[in-house]
C-alpha cells in the first residue's frame, strides 16, 4: 500500500500509534522474509525487523526520507541484517580465538610475542600513512584531542580532519587485519 506524504509525517512523528501499528502489521511478513534471505534464522530476522521499527519509533523527529517509506524501511533492514552478520562473524572469529588460546599450553609465551609483533606492525602502519593522516591520528588517538582541537592547531577544517582520519583509519583496518581477532582476544584475557 503507497502512504501519503501525510500519512508519512504522521507515521514519522508518532502522532498516531494506529498508523505506525498498521505500517508494522502490512510491512512486517516482507521485511521479515527479506532478513531471513540474509540471517538465514528467524529470530534474527525477527529481532532484526523490530529494531528497525523501533528506530524509526524512537527516532521519528530526526528521520529524514529522501525516498519512499517502503524503499526507506527495506534499506533499513537491509543495513540491520549486514550488521547482524558482521557481529556474528566476529562472534565466531572472538570464539574460535579464545578456544585456541586456551587449548595452547604456551598462551602466555605467544602472547607476548603477538603483542611485540602488534606494536612492530602498528608502528610500521603508522609510518605507511601519508604525513597529514599520521599527524591527524597520532593527535586524536594519542594526544586525545578532539578534531576541533586538531583543525585549530593545523589550521584546517574540520571537515579535513574527519576525512583525514577516515582515510587513517580505512588505511590501518587493511595493514592491521590480521591482527583483529587477536586484539579482541587480548581484550577478553584482561577482562576476566
Amino acid at each position: 500500500m503507497a502512504y501519503s506524504e501525510r500519512e508519512t509525517v504522521d507515521i514519522r512523528t508518532g502522532e498516531t500509534e494506529k498508523a505506525f501499528e498498521k505500517l508494522f502489521r502490512e510491512n512486517f511478513k516482507s521485511l521479515h522474509a527479506y532478513a531471513f534471505s540474509f540471517v538465514k534464522d528467524n529470530e534474527s530476522a525477527e529481532e532484526i525487523v523490530q529494531n528497525v521499527f523501533f528506530r524509526i519509533w524512537e527516532k521519528n523527529e530526526e528521520l529524514a526520507l529522501d525516498s519512499s517509506l517502503k524503499a526507506y524501511l527495506f534499506r533499513s533492514v537491509h543495513n540491520e541484517s549486514l550488521n547482524q552478520l558482521k557481529r556474528q562473524k566476529i562472534r565466531k572469529s572472538i570464539h574460535i580465538s579464545y578456544e585456541s588460546e586456551n587449548l595452547s599450553a604456551s598462551g602466555v609465551a605467544s602472547e607476548k610475542v603477538t603483542v611485540s609483533e602488534l606494536q612492530h606492525s602498528l608502528q610500521q602502519a603508522l609510518l605507511a600513512l601519508p604525513q597529514q593522516c599520521r599527524t591527524i591520528f597520532q593527535l586524536s588517538r594519542f594526544d586525545q584531542l578532539k578534531y576541533r582541537q586538531i583543525a585549530e592547531e593545523l589550521g584546517i577544517s574540520v571537515k579535513t580532519v574527519e576525512n583525514q582520519m577516515g582515510k587513517a583509519l580505512k588505511i590501518l583496518r587493511v595493514k592491521l587485519a590480521e591482527f583483529l581477532i587477536i586484539i579482541f582476544a587480548l581484550i577478553l584475557n584482561q577482562v576476566k
